[in-house]
């Protein structure tokens, strides 16, 4: 299993949408909007190779340093096989 965590989803999404435009988003939408595109690109790449699988957009998980954090609503946001 890998875990991936996106730190910069607000920056990211000025530099595509512009500062301005990126003020007025909150930042979860951010950070869905990013895995989004994020998890799209990963399965075209992985099904590229020949892999197989499935890939979980996840809420309430949390990595931080070695550890992953589990919060009360732990909740699958998307989930997608390839």
């Amino acid at each position: 299993m890998i875990v991936l965590k996106i730190t910069n989803a607000s920056a990211f999404m000025a530099t595509k949408v512009g500062k301005f435009l990126e003020s007025l988003t909150p930042d979860a939408f951010d950070q869905s909007t990013v895995e989004d595109i994020l998890v799209r690109k990963l399965i075209e790449n992985l099904q590229a190779q020949g892999l197989e699988g499935e890939v979980a957009s996840v809420r309430g998980l949390d990595l931080q340093d070695k550890q992953l954090i589990l919060q009360e609503k732990l909740h699958v946001r998307s989930h997608q096989s390839f």
